[in-house]
């Protein structure tokens, strides 16, 4: 099979040609899109798959993405972007894409997409990724949040049913807007409704309305949350804590389509389409009796997994300068700008409300500091305490900073001068050994997140050689069940 590469970034294309080769492909390069356009109309054997960067000189991927489709629409193009939002995941399926992959990428991945794609191709599949323009909102570059943006275009022509799971302030309804906005019902209404808000006795009258004297104070028709949303998406957020005759009801509605506003004789037809989301586990819930087996699988169709702001910890610097620049653009101040030091404490940070915490913590240093640069004791209390004796660095350890360490090493440096100097008024022995492989250890895990997991790269990173990482994963591992 043929599998044509175009880059131009003669590394990129060599690491990619040396793999696929490897795994039997006859691999053909460019090194822009011209050059591709060219040899389609030249080369008597064409590709079975295209691998085309997004951005490079002359003609960019996604236009080059636009020709090649009007040549050959069923060839799966692969497209690779070191931009990893959700605008670069959409805007590839936009115009047709088979599938994206983020720089840095894992060639064992790659390798994989190209075989799912040759198979698809042979077995006559057509792939249905083509969402409608994305719009901005969502920041992730985690490849958690990238399997996030993937399932977002993948959905993107369907109304199919969708649960979300998440700790709270993770994004739910950010990530429902999402898949509103790029469905066939993004010029419908989308309507939420948050089940933990409403008191229970009000959420049926909340979702199905009711007629006029149907209750002391019914004054006059009240259309529910599924009238509103009719043509639609409906949120429902937090399911989980939706009451079980109002479980029976919903479960209703969504087989029949229809449902009896509260009070009514007459049956209200409606064409919604269900979002869930929860950050409970449902189904302990329906192993405990609190919520219906049969609506749980009615909503887990297609079910997406929001991961909490501490297991995309990269994702924070980003997060924090857009949350800092919209909240100065809302009160019409300056954008402030976090310093290292601080930008250190919020990478460090457990942050048990996620995004949402996070949020506040940029909107309340936009009003409270006095400083154009945040600093460490800028940021909100709860911040701090935690990390005290970690992070706040005292006259003492700052002198020592300044005099011996750059800049950019002196946060680290000076925390593993506070660990030693305690470690040895507490009368520990062996505390280099301790040191070493602690350091060994976050620099192994840090280098494996980074490179996606593929070992070879992450060697080279640390100056290894792939024999030491194995055995390094090994002697290193938190867990003698596995390793890393």
């Amino acid at each position: 099979m043929n599998v044509w590469i175009v880059d131009d970034d003669s590394s990129i294309r060599w690491v990619l040609e040396k793999a696929l080769t490897n795994a039997n492909f006859n691999c053909v390069s460019f090194a822009s899109g011209q050059e591709v356009i060219e040899a389609l109309d030249t080369h008597v054997q064409k590709p079975a798959v295209l691998i085309s960067d997004i951005k490079m000189p002359g003609l960019d991927g996604l236009t080059l993405l636009h020709h090649v489709k009007e040549q050959m629409p069923n060839l799966p193009v692969i497209i690779m972007t070191a931009h990893s939002d959700l605008d670069a995941a959409v805007n590839a399926y936009q115009k047709g894409a088979y599938d994206y992959i983020p720089k840095p990428f894992d060639v064992d991945e790659a390798i994989q997409l190209v075989e799912r794609a040759i198979l698809q191709t042979q077995s006559n599949k057509t792939s249905n990724n083509t969402p409608a323009k994305a719009s901005a909102g969502i920041i992730g570059e985690a490849p958690s949040m990238q399997e996030v943006f993937r399932i977002i275009g993948r959905l993107s022509k369907s109304s199919i049913s969708v649960l979300i799971n998440g700790e709270s302030g993770t994004g739910k309804e950010l990530v429902a807007k999402a898949l509103h906005t790029h469905s066939p019902r993004s010029q419908s209404p989308f309507i939420a409704l948050n089940m933990a808000a409403i008191p229970k006795d009000l959420i049926e009258a909340e979702l199905f309305g009711h007629e006029k004297g149907a209750f002391t104070g019914a004054t006059q028709i009240r259309h529910g949350r599924f009238e509103q949303a009719n043509g639609g998406t409906l949120f429902l957020d937090e399911i989980g804590d939706m009451p079980l005759d109002v479980q029976t009801r919903l479960l209703r509605v969504l087989a029949d389509g229809q449902f009896y506003r509260i009070g009514g004789y007459s049956p209200v037809k409606v064409d919604v389409r269900i979002i869930a989301a929860t950050h409970q586990n449902l189904e302990a819930r329906v192993r405990e009796g609190k919520f219906r087996d049969d609506l749980f699988h009615r909503l887990n169709v297609i079910r997406i997994l929001l991961p909490p702001l501490r297991d995309r910890a990269q994702d924070i610097p980003k997060l924090a300068d857009h949350f800092l620049h919209t909240t100065a653009k809302e009160l019409g101040v300056e954008s402030k700008v976090f310093s290292p030091e601080a930008l250190g404490v919020l990478c460090r940070f457990n942050w048990p409300g996620n995004v949402r915490q996070l949020e506040n913590a940029c909107r309340w240093v936009t009003v409270m500091s006095s400083n154009q640069e945040v600093l460490v004791q800028d940021l909100p209390p709860e911040l701090l305490p935690l990390s005290a004796t970690k992070t706040i660095i005292t006259n003492e350890t700052m002198a020592l900073s300044e005099n011996d360490f750059s800049q950019q090493e002196a946060d680290w440096k000076v925390l593993l001068a506070q660990w030693a100097k305690q470690a040895l008024i507490e009368g520990k022995n062996g505390i280099l050994t301790e040191a070493i492989n602690d350091v060994e250890y976050i620099l192994l895990k840090s280098a494996l997140n980074f490179t996606r997991g593929h070992k070879q790269d992450a060697a080279y990173l640390l100056g290894w050689g792939r024999n030491t990482l194995t055995r390094k994963l090994k002697e290193l591992s938190r867990d003698p069940n596995k390793v890393f």
